[in-house]
């Protein structure tokens, strides 16, 4: 189902039904490809660095939450982002970590510049299978307004 604009509203709280499952392999070849730093390259370079064994990128950890936002909330025309206020990595994220996400609607407004869009606040909180916070961001996302479609 399609959401719009009005569908959204401060204090509303989402859980992703699906989690995603990273895997040693797409760690180090996301490294390879965009962050080829040596803890996310190779299990032993990881061990004696600060991170004590292989880590993904958290650049890895941001798409993959990007990812389950999008599994989560289907926004009538696309999701399309509207700025990054916070990213924050708490935790390294591990070969065969099991990543889900919480979403916060934390305000809406009126677009000024476009009258048939809105603009959603929103903190995404990403968990590990132990319950542990890895990631969160605060993301704002326009929303095509219901009563205003195009």
């Amino acid at each position: 189902m399609d959401l719009y604009f009005e569908d959204f509203h401060p204090g509303q709280t989402l859980h992703s039904p699906y989690s995603y499952r990273v895997t040693a392999a797409e760690i180090k070849e996301f490294g390879q490809r965009y962050d080829p730093q040596p803890f996310h390259l190779d299990e032993a370079a990881g061990e004696s660095s600060f991170f004590n064994g292989l880590a993904a990128s958290g650049w890895l950890t941001a798409a993959i939450a990007m990812r389950l936002r999008v599994q989560l909330l289907t926004v009538a025309g696309g999701m399309i982002g509207a700025g990054v206020e916070e990213m924050r990595w708490t935790q390294p994220v591990r070969p065969d970590d099991s990543l889900r996400i919480k979403l916060d609607i934390e305000h809406v407004r009126l677009s000024v510049r476009r009258p048939h869009l809105g603009v959603v606040r929103s903190r995404t909180t990403v968990f590990n299978q132990h319950d542990i916070v890895v990631m969160y961001s605060v993301i704002n996302f326009l929303a095509p307004l219901k009563s205003r479609e195009v």
